[in-house]
């Protein structure tokens, strides 16, 4: 299959997908990778945790935590993807070397929205995985909500996305532009294993990149206390206490965690709306 030079001017090389497509699949992926390689985030918490690793847990209770993923992850993931496809899609047809920003711009409008149902969802879970003082799901919301009003729970909101706007800003390209060049190369459609191949490479490099933004993350999700907070005050205290070993700890359990994460997301995403679109042809 020979593509016209239209098609490699915009965004149709990767087709125009409905919101309601793109949060299906983002809402099956999200479910899917989340449950399947919990034990692993689990881990890599407890060894960001300023309390450390085995006092917030060690290998005991891999599985802490998990309800609220299953709950939040797909709502978390689906309306990522409905909103990174859909600002996409109102820039369908922008010239070759604008197709890069647009991916940028996106990937950051589509995390700053699901950031909104991400972090509160975040901190249950971290808290139910590293936390000395194990509480209840009930207990941790109105314990946080007590303390800080709503703010308690949405504390780590900017540094959630001071982690995830780098980290999709790095991956979303790199993942659009690998499945644009094994497109090219092959000259036929990618089907949902190489589009996991892709997905799985990006996020590699993504994770590598921005560990110790997910380092400061979580201590300041996990602490108790309102002192000491700032994103800033955080990651020179880490850095002051542990050196850099400490900006990338976890950073092993991270990559892999991502690496397979997105390998299983991006192809669980592509092969479910592969499948909405199917059933909406029919």
């Amino acid at each position: 299959m020979i593509m016209t030079s239209h098609e490699l001017d915009s965004f149709s090389i990767d087709g125009i997908r409905l919101f309601s497509t793109s949060l299906i699949g983002g809402a099956a992926a999200g479910i899917i990778v989340d449950t399947a390689l919990f034990p692993l985030d689990t881990l890599k918490t407890r060894l960001q945790s300023q309390y450390g690793f085995i006092q917030s847990g060690g290998f005991r209770g891999i599985y802490k935590g998990l309800t609220p993923t299953i709950i939040g992850a797909p709502l978390t993931a689906g309306l990522f993807f409905g909103t990174y496809d859909g600002f996409k899609n109102q820039f369908s047809n922008v010239p070759s070397n604008l197709v890069p920003i647009v991916q940028m711009s996106g990937s950051v409008v589509g995390e700053v929205v699901c950031c909104i149902t991400k972090v509160p969802i975040e901190i249950v879970k971290q808290r139910r995985q590293a936390s000395p003082v194990q509480e209840s799901i009930a207990k941790i919301i109105k314990n946080a909500y007590r303390g800080e009003g709503i703010c308690g729970l949405y504390r780590g909101f900017w540094s959630t996305v001071y982690r995830d706007v780098p980290f999709s800003v790095l991956q979303l390209p790199i993942w659009e532009y690998l499945k644009k060049e094994y497109k090219l190369f092959t000259g036929k459609p990618l089907t949902p294993l190489e589009v996991a191949f892709c997905g799985s490479i990006a996020g590699g490099i993504s994770a590598a990149m921005t560990t110790p933004i997910d380092v400061t993350k979580t201590q300041i999700m996990l602490a108790n206390s309102t002192i000491d907070q700032k994103f800033t005050t955080v990651i020179k205290n880490i850095y002051k206490t542990r050196g850099l070993n400490g900006l990338f700890a976890g950073f092993l359990p991270r990559v892999a965690f991502i690496m397979l994460g997105g390998a299983i997301f991006f192809g669980t995403y592509e092969k479910a709306c592969t499948l909405v679109e199917k059933n909406y042809k029919k």
